[in-house]
């Protein structure tokens, strides 16, 4: 049964770091896209961050870019989101998704997604 979980979340200042980690197991992740999404209260599920399964091509939302980076360590089967000077408004949980092994869309649509962990929570104060 494949399985992602998420860790790191926590509640934090403006302006702080946090690393979140997302660990896949049941099968290898190698060949498979993973990403970031965040859902804050009241607002639809959005996209964060994406990696492609090489490693070598990553995207990001507007919002978050020049501070979040994404990264991989396919031997351990982990994909990591670094995210420093952090504002009120990533407040949010963080789901971990993952990709078929063979895919093909847009990276931050949602639905070429098919494996999903159940959440960090981001808190981050004023």
């Amino acid at each position: 049964q494949v399985q992602l979980v998420e860790s790191g979340g926590g509640l934090v200042q403006a302006g702080d770091s946090l690393r979140l980690s997302c660990a896949a197991s049941g099968r290898t992740f190698s060949t498979n896209a993973m990403g970031w999404f965040r859902q804050a209260p009241g607002k639809e599920r959005e996209f964060v961050a994406a990696i492609w399964w090489g490693g070598r091509s990553t995207y990001y939302a507007d919002s978050v870019k020049g501070r979040f980076t994404i990264s991989r360590d396919n031997a351990k089967n982990t994909v990591y989101l670094q995210m420093v000077s952090l504002k009120p408004e990533d407040t949010a949980v963080y789901y971990c998704a993952a990709t078929a092994p063979v895919y093909s869309g847009t990276y931050y649509d949602a639905r070429l997604y098919v494996y999903w962990g159940q959440g960090t929570q981001v808190t981050v104060s004023s």
